[in-house]
């Protein structure tokens, strides 16, 4: 997650007249590998990640022969205790280079608490720093009403339903081989208040060599539906781990001007072996 250049996508926002934040777009490609799952995103069993995980991601910009980078996006989990239960604590930190803080500056924080019996999001927390942009929201989920109450008001949400960041690591759980090639699978996300429907293509498995070695990985391609946070046409490519960990390797997306990619550049702690990792050939 997380996930772009964080430089380019004030330009994309701005074009596309969007209102989210620049975090919240910079995670969105990580979360469409949680759209090859069922439509009930209860009951799974986590055996994916553990508490002490970190992994962080580059951005980078491409145009014509520009290669730039310009920021990195971490996520970091551990164990905590929210409402007498115990939860994943895990935080999202997203920020721009120093190199860059003079054009636009970036801090942006995630943070989101996973019941560790259900993944299920009790808790969701957004802090955002952008240029002279602030905000911040804290959601509390009730599962049981189907209510999500943020800062901002009470918002239905459906059964089983995931954060930002939970999604994420809930979607880490799920057996991909039982999908075979162009499957579609729908599936409405709740985000920043409000609901959206989105959908993925299940394109298969290849080898992707990137800056960490060569690695064996599943494919995906979101299906953007248009009205969402993006345009109905673009094209974005999801890799993951060919393993127990499924981490998010490479995230690809063309947008208005040029084109995105997010790379994995750091991972400590997983809790399987990186048995994907092919070596630096």
């Amino acid at each position: 997650m997380v996930c772009y250049l964080i430089l380019i996508i004030l330009i994309y926002k701005t074009q596309l007249k969007l209102k989210k934040s620049v975090f919240t777009i910079l995670l969105l490609p990580l979360l469409f590998i949680t759209l090859l799952s069922t439509n009930n995103f209860c009951g799974t069993k986590n055996t994916s990640f553990k508490a002490g995980e970190s992994i962080t991601y580059k951005i980078y910009y491409h145009f014509g022969k520009m290669n730039a980078s310009a920021g990195e996006v971490t996520f970091s989990t551990k164990l905590d205790s929210y409402q007498g239960k115990t939860v994943y604590h895990v935080i999202g930190d997203g920020k721009t280079y120093k190199s860059y803080d003079w054009f636009f500056k970036v801090r942006d924080v995630y943070e989101s608490f996973i019941d560790t019996a259900t993944l299920l999001p009790l808790k969701f927390v957004r802090n955002v720093h952008e240029g002279s942009y602030t905000a911040f929201n804290n959601v509390q989920f009730n599962h049981n009403t189907n209510k999500a109450v943020s800062t901002r008001g009470v918002y239905p949400i459906k059964d089983c339903t995931q954060d930002v960041l939970s999604m994420i690591f809930y979607a880490r759980n799920i057996d991909y081989n039982k999908y075979k090639p162009l499957d579609k699978i729908p599936f409405t996300m709740y985000i920043d208040d409000e609901s959206f429907d989105l959908s993925i293509k299940y394109i298969g498995k290849e080898k992707i060599k990137i800056g960490q070695g060569l690695f064996k990985a599943i494919k995906f391609q979101p299906q953007l539906i248009k009205g969402t946070l993006f345009k109905e046409d673009e094209k974005m490519i999801v890799w993951v781990t060919d393993d127990a960990n499924h981490i998010p390797l490479r995230i690809e997306s063309e947008i208005t001007v040029g084109a995105i990619r997010a790379d994995v550049i750091n991972f400590k702690n997983v809790r399987n072996e990186m048995s994907s990792y092919l070596g630096r050939k």
